[in-house]
C-alpha cells in the first residue's frame, strides 16, 4: 500500500509561471517578454513545427530570435548541445516550438544552462509543455529514463489553431495518453493512509481528465478532422496539455507514472512498435496496468471507447504477435525492470511473468 512516507514527500510545481491559450497570442510574443527585458531567445524547433507555427508567428520583432534545429530523439547528448549554443550565443532565455521531444529538450538544457524557458506546444499530444520533466531515450528510440527539475517552466503559449491543423492522430495519442492520468494515479493514490491537499489536488484532476475526455473525445476528434475551432477541441487540448500536466504538478511521484507508462517503455524493446506515437502505446498500458489489477469490467467499459477512437488494444495494432513469446517475454522484462513505475502499484512490486500473464490475458479478452 503506497504512503507517503519520510523521504518521499510531496515537491509541488503546479503550473509554469504564466499560461495563456487563445487565438494570436503569438503576435503577442514581443509584449509578453518584454517585462523580462530579453534582447536574445534561442527558438528550438522542428522543420515541420516551424512551418505549422508560421502563419501564427510574429512578423516583426525587437528580440533577436536565432533559429536551432533540433535532432532526432531526446537524448541527454542534445540537450547538452542546445545549452552549449545558448550560452554561446549569450541568449536570454530558449523558447521550444514544437512536439513532446521539444518541449522536453528546451526544459533540459534550460535546466543545464540556467536560463528561462518559453514553451508552444504545436501538438495537443502531451503534457509536455506544463510539467517539470524530461523523459530520456537513447539514440534508438528507447526508454533510459525521466529526471525531475528544481524549476518550473516560465512560460507556456499554446496557439490552438495549431494544434487543429496538426495531424489527428496526434490528437488521438495525446487523449490515450491523459486518460492514463486518471489510471496511474488512482492507482498510486487511492489506498493512502492520508492524502495531502496536494495530493487530493491531483487525484480530483486526474478525475477531471478522465471525465473529460470521456465526454469531449470523440467530438474534438470529429471537429480537428473537421478543422473546426470549437469548444470540444480546446477543451480536449487543454485537458491533455494544462489538466493532464496538474495531475503530476501536484502529486508529484504519486501523480506521474505508474502501470501503463511501464508499459509503454516496455513496448520501445521491440522495433516492431518504434513507428506508433507516444499516447498510442500508453493506451495498450492502460488496458495492461487494469488487467494486472484484476479490473477487467473497465477494459470491458473503456473498448468502444478505444474503438471510436482508433486506439489499440490488440497485440496487431502494435504490429504484434500472440505468437510471438520472446518478443512479449523482452518487452515483459523491460516494463516490470527494477527501475520501473509499474512496481509502485503494489507493495509486493510486479514480476516480468505477471505483465507477460497480463498482456496473454488481455489478448484473449478483447
Amino acid at each position: 500500500m503506497p504512503k507517503e512516507k519520510e523521504g518521499q514527500s510531496i515537491v509541488v510545481r503546479g503550473t509554469p509561471v504564466v499560461y495563456h491559450c487563445e487565438p494570436g497570442i503569438l503576435g503577442k510574443l514581443d509584449a509578453l517578454l518584454a517585462p523580462f527585458q530579453y534582447k536574445r531567445v534561442i527558438v528550438v524547433h522542428g522543420d515541420r513545427s516551424l512551418e505549422a507555427a508560421q502563419p501564427y508567428w510574429p512578423q516583426e520583432s525587437n528580440i533577436t530570435l536565432l533559429y536551432l534545429r533540433y535532432q532526432g530523439e531526446c537524448t541527454l547528448q542534445e540537450a547538452h548541445r542546445i545549452a552549449c549554443y545558448a550560452l554561446a550565443e549569450r541568449a536570454d532565455a530558449i523558447l521550444g516550438l514544437g512536439g513532446g521531444k521539444v518541449m522536453d529538450l528546451v526544459k533540459a538544457a534550460g535546466n543545464t544552462s540556467g536560463l528561462d524557458t518559453i514553451l508552444v506546444p504545436t501538438l495537443a499530444s502531451n503534457c509536455a509543455a506544463w510539467t517539470p520533466l524530461s523523459v530520456f531515450y537513447n539514440e534508438v528510440g528507447q526508454f533510459t529514463h525521466y529526471s525531475v527539475f528544481p524549476k518550473s517552466t516560465l512560460m507556456v503559449l499554446l496557439e490552438p489553431r495549431i494544434a487543429l491543423h496538426a495531424p489527428v492522430d496526434y490528437l488521438r495519442a495525446g487523449i490515450a495518453d491523459t486518460l492514463a492520468k486518471w489510471y496511474e494515479a488512482d492507482v498510486l493514490i487511492r489506498n493512502l493512509q492520508h492524502r495531502s491537499a496536494a495530493v487530493q489536488v491531483a487525484h480530483l484532476t486526474a478525475r477531471l481528465c478522465h471525465t473529460a475526455l470521456l465526454e469531449h473525445g470523440r467530438q474534438s476528434i470529429f471537429d480537428a478532422e473537421q478543422k473546426q475551432l470549437s469548444d470540444a477541441f480546446v477543451e480536449v487540448a487543454e485537458t491533455i496539455i494544462m489538466t493532464g500536466g496538474l495531475v503530476g504538478g501536484f502529486g508529484d511521484h504519486l501523480g506521474r507514472i505508474a502501470g501503463a507508462h511501464s508499459i509503454h517503455n516496455g513496448l520501445t524493446a521491440a522495433p516492431a512498435t518504434h513507428h506508433l506515437l507516444h499516447g498510442d502505446k500508453v493506451a495498450y498500458g492502460i488496458l495492461v496496468q487494469l488487467v494486472l489489477e484484476d479490473n477487467v469490467e473497465e477494459v470491458k467499459q473503456l473498448l468502444q471507447f478505444y474503438k471510436d477512437l482508433g486506439l489499440p488494444y490488440h497485440l496487431r495494432d502494435l504490429g504484434l504477435s500472440g505468437e510471438d513469446r520472446a518478443t512479449l517475454e523482452s518487452i515483459a522484462r523491460q516494463a516490470a525492470a527494477p527501475q520501473e513505475s509499474i512496481h509502485l502499484m503494489r507493495q509486493e512490486g510486479v514480476t516480468a511473468a505477471d505483465v507477460y500473464g497480463a498482456i496473454v490475458k488481455l489478448e484473449q479478452m478483447v
